[in-house]
């Protein structure tokens, strides 16, 4: 049985009432506060002794497991991981450092025992063959629901089983495929966008974060409501400037996270920190935006002839969500919609500008492929046939969200006993699932797994893309997890992806803005370029050299 402090300040009380009236000539003290006082000292020491040291290093049921051999500060543990950068690095240094069979034991603040899971059979328990046994911790719900509202990121349980069933139907293959138009037109958009800016842009650069925030919320608002919101048309536009806001990383950001995760959100809010204000509008602002679109949407439904197939209109007809439930799943899919592929995006055209013959092969095979680009937006041009079939732009967009997942790491609380592989789990455990350094585990991946190289995803045999990277299991790369709780809008992620890196690269030439800058990768939640992402763009019409 745990002992809590609750039950220590009750036995204390106890034994100091029962002392004070039975046997007072034991503890010659006149008082009943001074017996208190003396059995409080006695059970907190014994108590905080045992937390400390006995429970964690004697009696815990996961004390045997490898443990990191470097970092550990008594009281503190490892706790200092929690502020390394990119986060999972830290993970991925000690998966190297410490041999294991699955699981990696490290100890956070006051020794709570924390697991990093590092192979197939144990995240395959985790994310698929128990993933109900294991739920968001209630902190990191708390802290997420202020973005994202209570949509079906934040459900769990039968509740989430509930949201999934009634969603998935958006997200069907044969939907995706008729998606295509709509991705290769708003790519089209964005490469026009980006050469507008060129003509204002004496030095030729442009901070393409900014377009790629711009383009994929574009693109979702068209699949996801069925709007043509019109970001890219917009300099000023107040979607995309609070959601920039929010997920510009900084410094006092990660720090606001950290707080977050430590101590309780009353105290937090109550400090005079500005963030907390700039927290309350921009989450403000954008359920306002997102109770807009959901009466927008309603309104046109009634007047529209045709069956709307966007994510907002499939939610309104299946009648299981309430005005606020809408707008709760709008933010979340607003939010987690736009920031996956943007992110992917913007690390794609980085790692091609500092890898100008993999960018050059990739452009010869997309201009082979499709000589006019413009012909792609013809009705009845089988845009998905066409870009689901290149195996180089396939590699590309694979090696990319394979060296730089969106959520490069996540967590999942024990919700009752239960057991990992064999090893008795206690209700409470933490665990780590880290896609950032299970996606460049050597293991699975190589020497070379930190390394840039498409080739790994295309057979050498026939040419064609591979699904598998080379790596033995498909839990090698987490970048969309696996199972009940993976990322249900994968299909919608790669096929955004294909089109846009497409007409990207079939329309400029890359360099960075800085042939000498050390990018690096910093956020909060997601991983997103601490300063943006400038890079130098040539028409390739104008470049003789590609």
């Amino acid at each position: 049985m745990e002992v809590s402090p609750a039950s220590v300040l009750f036995l204390s009380l106890l034994e100091s009432a029962a002392s004070f009236a039975l046997a007072p000539h034991v503890f010659p003290i006149p008082t009943l506060t001074g017996h208190f006082l003396i059995f409080s000292a006695v059970n907190w020491s014994a108590f905080i002794f045992h937390r400390l040291v006995l429970y964690p290093f004697f009696f815990s049921p996961l004390r045997h497991l490898p443990q990191p051999n470097k970092g550990f500060i008594p009281i503190i543990g490892h706790a200092l991981s929690m502020f390394s950068r990119p986060i999972g690095a830290w993970h991925l240094r000690v998966l190297k450092e410490t041999p294991n069979d699955g699981m990696i034991l490290f100890r956070s603040f006051l020794h709570e025992p924390r697991l990093i899971l590092t192979s197939p059979p144990v995240l395959a328990d985790v994310l698929v063959h128990r993933s109900y046994d294991f739920e968001k911790p209630p902190w990191v719900r708390a802290f997420l629901k202020r973005f994202l509202g209570n949509g079906m990121l934040m459900s769990e349980g039968d509740e989430h089983r509930h949201q999934r069933k009634q969603i998935m139907p958006a997200f069907h293959f044969r939907h995706i495929k008729e998606l295509y138009p709509v991705f290769w037109s708003k790519s089209l958009e964005l490469c026009d966008a980006l050469r507008n800016e060129l003509l204002e842009t004496p030095d030729k650069v442009v901070e393409l974060s900014h377009f790629s925030t711009q383009v994929t919320l574009d693109i979702i608002g068209l699949a996801g409501l069925g709007r043509d919101i019109g970001s890219l048309r917009k300099s000023d536009d107040e979607l995309i400037e609070n959601y920039e806001e929010i997920l510009e990383p900084t410094a006092e950001k990660a720090v606001y996270f950290i707080c977050h995760l430590l101590f309780p959100p009353w105290l937090i809010q109550a400090l005079p920190w500005k963030l907390n204000e700039r927290v309350k509008v921009t989450t403000g602002t954008l359920k306002r935006i997102c109770t807009e679109f959901v009466q927008e949407k309603k309104a046109r439904m009634k007047l529209e002839s045709e069956e709307s197939r966007d994510i907002l209109a499939i939610m309104i007809r299946s009648q299981n969500f309430s005005d606020e439930g809408l707008v709760d799943q709008l933010l979340t899919f607003l939010a987690a919609g736009h920031e996956t592929t943007s992110s992917a995006f913007t690390w794609a055209s980085h790692l091609l500008a500092i890898n100008p013959s993999i960018q050059s092969r990739l452009r010869s095979e997309i201009r082979e492929n499709i000589p006019d680009l413009q012909a792609l937006t013809a009705p009845g041009a089988e845009i998905s046939d066409i870009l689901e079939k290149l195996p180089y732009l396939n590699a590309i967009c694979n090696e990319t969200l394979r060296l730089y997942p969106t959520i490069p790491g996540t967590s999942r609380v024990a919700v009752r006993d239960t057991s990992i592989n064999g090893q008795f789990i206690p209700k409470g455990t933490l665990t780590f699932i880290v896609p950032w350094a299970t996606n460049r585990d050597p293991k699975f991946w190589g020497e070379d797994a930190e390394v840039f190289r498409p080739d790994r995803w295309i057979d050498a045999d026939t040419g064609r893309a591979n699904y598998m990277g080379g790596a033995d299991s498909n839990y090698s790369f987490l970048t969309f997890l696996h199972g009940p709780r993976s990322c249900i809008g994968e299909k919608f992620a790669r096929a955004e992806l294909r089109a846009l890196l497409a007409a990207f690269v079939g329309t400029f030439a890359i360099q960075m803005a800085d042939p000498d800058e050390k990018v690096l990768v910093g956020g909060t939640i997601t991983s997103k370029p601490v300063n943006g992402m400038r890079l130098r763009l040539r028409p390739v019409e104008t470049d003789e050299g590609t």
